[in-house]
């Protein structure tokens, strides 16, 4: 039969909508949750990714704005412009889309964001606050992967997750809130230093494919049965397509697919998610 596609843009939508209600009550009551976002040069990528942000929070009944600077731009302006944004009562979120130009340090920037208006929950404090099990903002790809689990009911409780991927990003922080109450899942964290990655996927109940490395999960590398998460997002030639690329995740879909019982697409599957639990967060952070 195949696996059953999870839509992660029907999620998405279902979240935005929401955060659309809930803004909407929140605005009667004077409150008002508005996003900056910093985006510093021109990466195709990044204009992408910060448009579909925008498009997002006029969908979710948030305001935003986006402060547009050059690639030259030096990384005293950009902490200065964040301090200034942490200063400005108007401004319920903070986000500095990456990457950054190579001059800069990414890392002394995101530091600078106050942990009350850190919304992707990348600072040092917040994810040290999701380590000790009591997080303040949980960053929005492993908390739209939860999302999707539990649109799909999924159970996460005793089930075995294996996440291929140990970035702060998404694989460290997904492991911690797996495997902690409620979700209440034994978990295995693999990356590149792991030996026969394949032993390890195929005991997987849930495998969580976030590596960054184009269809590097096989069919023989997943159980029969498991529901499987595609976190990346990959360019791969294709001069059938205008742009000359098409978009792929890191596991084989088309093999996979007959395997499992749960899949998500790449694109629509993740991704959709990312940006719509950073909407609610943004709401989140103005209600306090």
């Amino acid at each position: 039969m195949g696996a059953v596609i999870i839509d992660g843009e029907a999620v998405a939508r279902q979240v935005k909508e929401k955060v659309l209600h809930q803004a909407r009550e929140a605005a009667q009551k004077g409150v008002t949750a508005r996003l900056a976002v910093i985006l510093a040069g021109d990466d195709p990528a990044s204009v992408s990714y910060v448009t579909g942000k925008e498009k997002a929070l006029g969908e979710s009944g948030l305001e935003g704005a986006t402060y547009r600077l050059p690639s030259t731009v030096s990384q005293s302006e950009l902490v200065e412009l964040v301090e200034k944004l942490n200063g400005d009562s108007r401004v319920s979120g903070i986000l500095v889309q990456s990457p950054l130009p190579p001059h800069i340090h990414e890392d002394a920037v995101v530091e600078k964001i106050a942990p009350h208006k850190d919304v992707d929950g990348l600072t040092p404090r917040n994810m040290g606050y999701l380590a000790a099990g009591n997080p303040v903002f949980v960053p929005c790809t492993p908390l739209g992967v939860l999302e999707l689990l539990r649109a799909a009911h999924i159970e996460t409780r005793g089930s075995h997750v294996v996440i291929v991927g140990r970035s702060n990003l998404v694989g460290r922080p997904l492991s911690i809130l797996l495997s902690s109450k409620p979700h209440n899942a034994t978990v295995t964290l693999c990356h590149t230093g792991t030996r026969d990655l394949a032993a390890w996927t195929r005991r997987a109940d849930i495998l969580v494919a976030a590596c960054g490395k184009p269809r590097m999960i096989t069919g023989d590398m997943v159980k029969h049965g498991a529901a499987v998460i595609d976190v990346g997002v990959n360019r791969v030639s294709d001069p059938s397509k205008k742009s000359g690329f098409r978009l792929v995740g890191d596991v084989d879909f088309d093999a996979v697919k007959e395997i499992a019982s749960h899949i998500t697409p790449v694109p629509r599957g993740v991704g959709p998610m990312t940006i719509a639990m950073l909407m609610k967060n943004t709401l989140q952070a103005a209600l306090g």
